[in-house]
């Protein structure tokens, strides 16, 4: 059984490629197909050949690193603060789960986007993957309808934006979240 990913979901890529593609070297370029090729090749091979996958990509990080150590420090950066805004993430929901309120639903969305999304590139990504991931099983398992779901986005996009999660903060929720 193969491994389907949605193009939107790798964002992230984007914002590497446009980081990589700001060194004049000829030799990072290089480096930089070789990284797309080998992620491309992974992606195709699926779950069947993931040992293989790993070691193309253990080598393509090997020829990044050879090649540029800023721009690997960068490429580090956005990996931490995307693993933080994974725990932003976990938070909120965590929160969420506990304050256990009615009509919160809203705010912890935007909180945990918001949270994320200060960190930088990484944790925006990193939240806009784990909200579209989110609503897109939600919908197709709980059932709650289409406008549920676009409600929850439109809170998604109004924290990783920076707008106040607050708005969305329901009256009486404690003071605790």
């Amino acid at each position: 059984m193969g491994v389907s990913f949605t193009v939107s979901s790798f964002e992230g890529l984007e914002l590497l490629i446009n980081t990589l593609f700001e060194s004049e070297s000829t030799r990072d370029h290089l480096h930089f197909l070789w990284l797309c090729l080998s992620a491309v090749l992974c992606l195709r091979l699926g779950q069947v050949t993931m040992r293989l996958c790993v070691c193309l990509m253990l080598l393509s990080v090997v020829l990044c690193v050879s090649a540029d150590r800023f721009g690997l420090r960068r490429a580090g950066k956005f990996v931490w603060d995307a693993a933080g805004g994974t725990r932003d993430m976990y938070r909120a929901y965590r929160d969420m789960r506990e304050a256990n309120y009615k009509g919160a639903d809203k705010y912890f969305h935007a909180r945990g986007n918001y949270d994320a999304a200060r960190r930088g590139p990484g944790g925006a990504w990193a939240a806009r993957v784990i909200s579209d991931a989110r609503e897109g099983w939600q919908s197709s398992v709980s059932g709650r309808g289409a406008e549920d779901t676009r409600a929850d986005q439109e809170a998604n996009r109004w924290g990783r934006s920076g707008g106040n999660p607050n708005r969305y903060r329901p009256k009486g929720l404690p003071s605790k979240y």
